[in-house]
């Protein structure tokens, strides 16, 4: 099930993340590049915040969160994680139709999104082509990821 996020998703979407890129990321980005990625001192409230902020919905499965996504209102995705338990198994793909029912609801012209090496092929399948590579630093490293796009009309 696709829901909004609630306050109390909190801790689970930031679990979520932090599964996401500690497993199913580890065979794209080297043990330095995760944990700048996925720093343990991401503040709790601070992420609390930053999701009930963004237009942030959940995918739960028997309700557990399995994952969860967020949209802009110009149709940048800029989260979009998935639990590495339940993965390859259609969350990911209901998490973006639900982001491109919000845009197309809004008309906005393409979704965007930063794909890491490991989301690449996931956003490819669904559509999206490369602008450009990046190299992102984050907390001392650098992390290559792909700015891409769809385009909804």
């Amino acid at each position: 099930m696709i829901r909004p996020y609630r306050s109390d998703d909190a801790q689970a979407t930031l679990d979520v993340f932090y599964r996401a890129i500690r497993v199913t990321a580890s065979r794209d980005y080297d043990p330095a590049q995760l944990a700048a990625w996925a720093s343990p001192d991401i503040d709790p409230a601070d992420w609390a915040t930053a999701r009930k902020e963004a237009t942030t919905w959940v995918a739960e499965i028997d309700g557990t969160v399995v994952g969860f996504t967020d949209i802009d209102p110009t149709g940048y995705i800029d989260m979009m994680f998935v639990d590495p338990r339940v993965g390859r198994t259609g969350v990911a793909g209901a998490l973006l139709d639900r982001v491109t029912e919000i845009a197309r609801s809004r008309e906005v012209g393409e979704l965007t999104v930063n794909a890491s090496l490991t989301a690449r092929p996931f956003f490819e399948r669904r559509g999206f082509t490369m602008i450009a590579e990046q190299q992102v630093e984050r907390r001392g490293s650098v992390l290559t990821n792909f700015r891409m796009r769809s385009p909804l009309r």
